[in-house]
């Protein structure tokens, strides 16, 4: 490794007439372009570089982290600094970290991705609702990314986790959790909100219904807040609401309004079973309000009603804050479709 007074700018001057750290990462990005570093090999150690070149410590993690950043080098944890590219293709790199791959989550990188595909390389991760995974990526992926997306989803409260990322590289999605520090970015539903508000469009229609059943699984993340907002509309409303964990054929009552917020449809289908057994139709002699539309949902009973939010709206919203360079906090509003059901 060359002493600092090698390292000069295309002009000729020294370190003076630039931003330290910004001359320290052009210079390793030189001596990457012509050969002196090849792919996979290790840079010198941060301690190494702070000797050789009489930097501080900060100067030369501020110079490495946005190559990391940019892909032109990557932080292996507790290993160090290796070089991954030779030169940069986009001007962001974006950690993008979902809960599952469902339909809906599909539709939201997807919308994510083709707004900023042209400025931006996008690398997909999953934690399945697993704090010792999510904990990992993140851990392991700190210095990496200009840009951290992410959805949480996970009963631990992750926090402390993602107060590791800097706020200003932070966007949360879906779930605005809770306990986060600084000016980050979240799209976010408001689940408990949601419910309450849009049940109270469509009091009228529930009023020829005897009661509102909540169906919310055991290991619904997103269904015990779901919940909040259900028991405050009933309270209001004045409408008898009862929570169950799974559609329940001793407990299947005509005149009772079933509201599913469960993730995999399984217990609509139960509904649809139970009913069809006794020879009831929905919309009738029971009512069904699923979560997230799909095509199915559409045609299946002559169609289900669902409270839908637009995930392609949420991930293109993220998008935009990227590339616009206006982050805030902004609610993607959900919708009640009425279809048969009801």
């Amino acid at each position: 490794m060359a002493n600092e007074t090698l390292i000069q700018d295309e002009t000729g001057n020294g370190l003076e007439s630039k931003i330290k750290y910004v001359q320290l990462a052009n210079y390793i990005t030189r001596q990457i372009e012509t050969g002196q570093l090849a792919i996979n090999d290790q840079l010198p150690s941060v301690n190494q570089l702070t000797q050789r070149l009489g930097m501080s410590k900060e100067t030369v993690l501020k110079g490495l982290n946005q190559l990391s950043e940019l892909g032109i080098i990557e932080s292996v944890y507790r290993k160090g600094y290796y070089v991954r590219r030779k030169q940069l293709a986009h001007p962001y790199r974006i950690f993008f970290l979902l809960d599952k791959l469902t339909p809906f989550k599909d539709k939201l990188y997807h919308s994510f991705f083709d707004t900023i595909k042209d400025m931006a390389d996008v690398d997909v991760f999953f934690h399945h609702h697993n704090y010792k995974i999510f904990e990992k990526l993140i851990n392991e992926n700190l210095h990496n990314y200009t840009h951290y997306v992410i959805t949480t989803f996970i009963r631990e409260d992750v926090s402390e986790i993602l107060n590791k990322i800097p706020p200003a590289k932070r966007i949360i999605l879906d779930y605005n959790q809770p306990g986060l520090t600084g000016d980050y970015a979240a799209v976010y539903q408001d689940f408990s909100a949601d419910i309450m508000m849009l049940l109270e469009e469509i009091k009228s229609r529930l009023k020829k219904y005897k009661r509102l059943v909540l169906v919310v699984p055991e290991d619904s993340f997103h269904g015990n807040l779901v919940k909040k907002g259900f028991e405050a509309f009933c309270r209001s409303a004045g409408m008898k609401g009862i929570v169950m964990p799974a559609a329940n054929a001793r407990l299947f009552t005509k005149g009772d309004v079933y509201i599913t917020p469960g993730r995999y449809d399984a217990d609509e289908v139960e509904i649809i079973k139970l009913a069809r057994a006794r020879g009831w139709q929905l919309g009738k002699e029971v009512g069904l309000i699923s979560y997230n539309d799909t095509e199915v949902k559409e045609v299946l009973e002559n169609g289900i009603t669902v409270i839908s939010t637009d995930f392609g709206k949420m991930g293109e919203a993220a998008a935009k804050m990227i590339i616009d360079k206006k982050f805030g906090k902004v609610r993607n509003a959900s919708k009640i479709i009425l279809r048969h059901s009801l």
